[in-house]
């Protein structure tokens, strides 16, 4: 590997990194706040944290907000301000600082789904637990059957 090459993160790296966006998330209402890492196919790591809201409903979790954070962020879209293609997302580790395994919500699961996710990762007695997507959203629903 030269210089300019990442080292893929490992699991253990990628918790730690949900762990750190746990830390932002805006929980005052459930006190339950949660980080998400998505590892991307391009190397880069994205995190996001849950924000609630008075309004239950418009709060948003912490692996959809890292997913809107990937798309806003401006790095896949082509030189027409569109979007160029959807990026894969390799592995989405998952960290409840009051809690693990903290596995992603149904919602979560569909919008992780469109951008072909590979892997979840959760903590499970201080341990990364992995598991492929398709164990937690079997016979899933994506853009290729549009």
């Amino acid at each position: 590997m030269n210089s300019t090459e990442k080292a893929t993160p490992t699991d253990v790296e990628l918790l730690e990194k949900a762990r750190e966006a746990a830390h932002h998330a805006w929980a005052p209402y459930s006190s339950f706040p949660v980080g998400a890492a998505l590892l991307l196919d391009d190397g880069r790591v994205i995190t996001g944290s849950n924000v609630e809201n008075a309004s239950s409903p418009l709060g948003i979790c912490a692996e959809r907000n890292a997913a809107a954070h990937m798309i806003t962020s401006g790095e896949v879209t082509a030189d027409d301000g569109h979007l160029s293609q959807l990026p894969t997302i390799l592995a989405v580790a998952i960290v409840g600082l009051k809690a693990e395994p903290c596995y992603p919500c149904g919602a979560c699961r569909q919008v992780l789904r469109e951008f072909n996710c590979q892997r979840v990762i959760v903590s499970v007695d201080g341990e990364p637990h992995s598991l492929d997507f398709d164990e937690i959203l079997p016979n899933s629903f994506g853009p290729e059957a549009l």
